[in-house]
């Protein structure tokens, strides 16, 4: 059970997108010990229905929705769902995504495209549906789930990583628009994070290179000042921060949460 003790994002209420699996279910695990509300959307029902037993359990208040951020018409009835139970959204977490691992010239034009509408008018989507409340109220959090593929360049994931750098920079220009409104814009910028996705990545490079997927995995975290990939309750806690009031002098950020990467 959550603590009794008041959290820091008490009686606020928060969307996550992509919130059944991954950094968005670490992510709902400690909104709801903080004292949040919370709605989960992702497009898969029964992952949906686990993650909110796990979160009741817990003693959260739960909702979960159906839906393809990708699809407007999709997102503007998840958003009218959201309304009709809560009175107010004061937190949206643009989770939800996508990655594929292959070289630039390998990808169809179905591919590539799926990825940016995904992961880029996903974000723009979700955004453009909750924003008029929270412009209205004069207060909110966005906390934009990017990557340190959106700050640098590597090898066969053009189409995520051009995904990733359009989300850093919308999340700067974003911010720029909503700083009168009291609505703070930041993104998490997180290295390779232990799941599916990072584990697909792995076996990409194993059979790329013809070794295990051990020695694939040793290579990539080798490269990595702390020796490992990134946990998600390590980016659940930062997405905490950036939706609290502690960080109300912080917008317009792309906080890099890589391991020490980008020091090297």
């Amino acid at each position: 059970m959550i603590s009794k003790t008041k959290g820091r994002l008490e009686n606020r209420t928060a969307l996550i997108t992509g919130g059944s699996k991954g950094i968005g279910r670490a992510i709902a695990r400690r909104f709801v010990e903080e004292g949040a509300n919370i709605i989960i959307c992702a497009r898969g029902e029964e992952a949906l229905k686990e993650t909110a037993l796990e979160l009741r359990q817990m003693g959260g208040s739960v909702i979960t929705s159906v839906a393809d951020i990708s699809d407007r018409k999709s997102v503007e009835q998840m958003v009218k769902q959201v309304s009709a139970k809560f009175e107010t959204l004061d937190i949206l977490v643009n989770n939800a995504g996508v990655m594929s691992t292959k070289s630039f010239m390998d990808y169809s034009l179905e591919e590539f495209d799926r990825t940016m509408k995904v992961n880029l008018y996903g974000v723009f989507h979700v955004t453009q549906a909750v924003l008029p409340s929270m412009i209205q109220r004069k207060k909110g959090k966005i906390v934009n789930i990017a990557s340190t593929a959106g700050k640098w360049g590597s090898m066969n994931q053009s189409a995520y990583n051009a995904s990733k750098h359009a989300v850093v920079g919308l999340t700067r220009c974003l911010a720029l628009e909503m700083a009168p409104f009291n609505i703070t814009v930041n993104a998490i910028c997180p290295a390779g994070v232990e799941g599916d996705e990072i584990d697909a990545m792995v076996e990409f490079w194993a059979n790329k290179l013809g070794v295990t997927k051990e020695q694939a995995q040793k290579n990539i975290t080798s490269r990595s000042p702390i020796g490992r990939f990134i946990k998600t309750e390590e980016v659940a806690a930062l997405a905490v921060y950036l939706a609290s009031d502690e960080s109300d002098a912080m917008t317009a950020q792309s906080l890099s949460l890589c391991g020490g990467y980008l020091m090297v």
